[in-house]
């Protein structure tokens, strides 16, 4: 019944639950802009057709992640009031943005994609559906700036104890950021790439709609191969990003407890004892580490105790160190997925190139319908490296998780909103699920089919396409 612990355990259920969706949302709308602007330059009622039901999981996903975000607000409140006093005065404006521009702008456009089919010009239309796309990217952005912040704070000053911005730009400008938000936009691009493509590949599989699912596997396969490569560069970038200010949190990712190691292998596997601070069983590539992080086959990389010693220097007696088991598990899990969906990809891509979709490749379409699965595992890992990474500091150099939780919390308390969250979401995850099905069961051929056009705004006569 610790309230920090519980707290920390439903920001984490809550955080990773919400970004379920909030990736899928940019990565759909991306491809139904694509297919809808291929409707416009070309003309063909195929890409129409592709836009309007591939846009149904788009509404569905969207209206169920707007429902996580609300109460993952909550709880900023409710457990973690210490925390947003700190950060209150610079968070103020980025999340103000996000949601006086980023959110209403997306829900406006959305209206008018929705219901604007046979009321609007196509170019008007096809700007809608861009602008929302636009809407969704700049959402993360100003949310990513804030998480920036906590991982490299610059653009502040300390005054009567909290955290003032007095540089908005340096804000906007931040090092972490501008490696960050290429990172994740990339990885939620790829993980609506392998969606379309996943389903896809289980009708052509089917055989069902073949020339439909055929057309979204090739447009979802080349955003696949994309923004999987996207996301490993960046992800380099990163890196060695982290090797300069947080390398505390690079030496946890791997695994190293010694002295500085200059050239520093990179490890494979290991198995590591906190306890005793060392690992038991290694394996290891000699100068790889170094490579990764500097771009050349010698450059140091010190290890966790020799940081520890700095740390307490510089902030005084403590512990330093995170869960490292975690750090370390979950970015080589990031890694291995992503590794994954670059290979399925390439592969993909192939055969669209060579023009063998028609063939069944049962072992590679049962493959492609299990890696939808890989972006979500992939994001989620990240997460969470990056933040148990960064552990003590809920805001890094500048404020500890223990000194951010709500004061007058108990753990009661705190357990009860886990149980209720939970519930709720849980529930949310089915009924997404359940309509996913649905619509996904029904086909294309299903959109528009319903004669009350009171209920069901795709049911107007100039939607269908037979």
């Amino acid at each position: 019944m610790d309230p920090l612990f519980l707290a920390r355990l439903q920001f984490a259920a809550t955080t990773i639950f919400h970004f379920f969706f909030v990736p899928l949302s940019i990565g759909l709308v991306l491809h139904i802009a694509i297919m809808e602007t291929m409707y416009v330059v070309k003309g063909n009622e195929k890409y129409k057709k592709m836009a309007k039901f591939w846009g149904k999981l788009f509404l569905i996903n969207f209206a169920v992640g707007v429902v996580t975000g609300i109460i993952q607000e909550f709880q900023f409140g409710m457990n973690w009031s210490d925390y947003s006093r700190f950060v209150g005065d610079v968070f103020g404006a980025p999340l103000a943005i996000e949601a006086l521009f980023a959110f209403f702008m997306e829900s406006t456009f959305i209206g008018l994609w929705i219901f604007g089919w046979d009321r609007l010009s196509k170019r008007v239309h096809l700007l809608s559906i861009w602008l929302v796309a636009l809407g969704t990217t700049m959402s993360a952005f100003w949310i990513l700036a804030a998480n920036s912040f906590m991982q490299r704070p610059v653009g502040f000053e300390i005054n009567n104890g909290r955290a003032e911005m007095n540089d908005f730009f340096a804000l906007i400008t931040n090092g972490q950021l501008l490696v960050e938000f290429p990172h994740t936009v990339l990885g939620a691009f790829a993980t609506g790439a392998f969606l379309i493509a996943g389903i896809s590949a289980f009708k052509l599989l089917r055989r069902k709609d073949v020339e439909f699912f055929k057309s979204s596997f090739k447009v979802s396969i080349i955003v696949a191969l994309v923004s999987s490569i996207g996301v490993a560069l960046f992800g380099h970038q990163q890196a060695q990003y982290l090797v300069e200010t947080q390398p505390m949190k690079m030496a946890a990712t791997e695994g190293l407890w010694g002295e500085s190691g200059d050239p520093a292998p990179w490890t494979v596997y290991a198995h590591i004892d906190p306890e005793t601070g060392q690992n038991t069983f290694e394996i290891k590539i000699p100068y790889l580490l170094s490579f990764l992080s500097y771009s050349q086959f010698s450059g140091e990389v010190k290890g966790m105790n020799e940081l520890q010693a700095e740390y307490e220097q510089t902030y005084g007696p403590g512990d330093y160190i995170p869960p490292v088991r975690t750090t370390f598990w979950s970015f080589r899990i990031m890694v291995a997925a992503g590794s994954l969906m670059i290979l399925l990809a390439m592969y993909g891509a192939y055969l669209t190139w060579r023009k063998k979709l028609e063939v069944p490749h049962k072992w590679f379409y049962t493959a492609m319908l299990w890696a939808i699965s890989l972006p979500f595992i992939a994001n989620t890992a990240g997460w969470i490296m990056t933040e148990i990474g960064r552990q003590p500091w809920t805001v890094f150099g500048l404020m500890k998780t223990e000194d951010s939780i709500s004061p007058s919390v108990t753990g009661g308390q705190v357990l009860f909103s886990l149980i209720s969250f939970c519930t709720i979401y849980s529930i949310l995850g089915i009924v997404m699920v359940y309509l996913f099905v649905k619509v996904i069961k029904k086909g294309p051929n299903a959109v528009g089919k319903s004669d009350d056009t009171k209920t069901d705004p795709f049911a107007k006569e100039g939607y269908h396409v037979s």
